[in-house]
């Protein structure tokens, strides 16, 4: 398990109505604060402000499709070439993670075929790699510096 500090908040959120919302950079936009878009938001800048991951090559909650199936990723980060790197899949603080949730981005990355498959759920993060020569997943001890 990898064990995250997220920097200090400095979101902007705001109330409308009964909903509260939180302004996302990377959308350009606010958002309904869910408990899952409080970790995705939180995951996000510890990748942005401590490890350094460009922002412009950051995509999230986009749709994918597998098989007939529409699904949506929650974070992917790309290399310089514009191909996938890293593959997030967020839950929300009280969703313990799983064989099931490391079996979702398993079959995510069948589509987006990154390097690396990260499960978190703010509190426990878990990071993997596809080992070629041992066809097996390896994980890892943090998440890698970008390359």
């Amino acid at each position: 398990m990898i064990k995250i500090d997220f920097p200090e908040p400095d979101f902007k959120v705001i109330k409308e109505g009964e909903k509260t919302l939180i302004f996302d950079r990377l959308r350009k936009r606010y958002v309904i604060l869910t408990p899952e878009e409080w970790v995705r938001q939180n995951v996000l800048q510890y990748l942005f402000k401590i490890k350094n991951y460009p922002p412009a090559l950051t995509a999230i909650e986009r749709e994918i499709y597998l098989g007939e199936m529409k699904k949506r990723f929650d974070i992917v980060v790309y290399n310089r070439e514009m191909n996938p790197w890293m593959l997030i899949e967020c839950k929300e603080m009280n969703v313990p993670l799983s064989q099931q949730t490391l079996e979702q981005v398993v079959r995510y990355n069948m589509v987006i075929p990154a390097k690396y498959l990260v499960i978190t759920n703010g509190t426990n993060t878990f990071c993997c790699t596809y080992e070629q020569e041992t066809h097996q997943w390896r994980f890892l001890e943090e998440l890698p510096d970008y390359e």
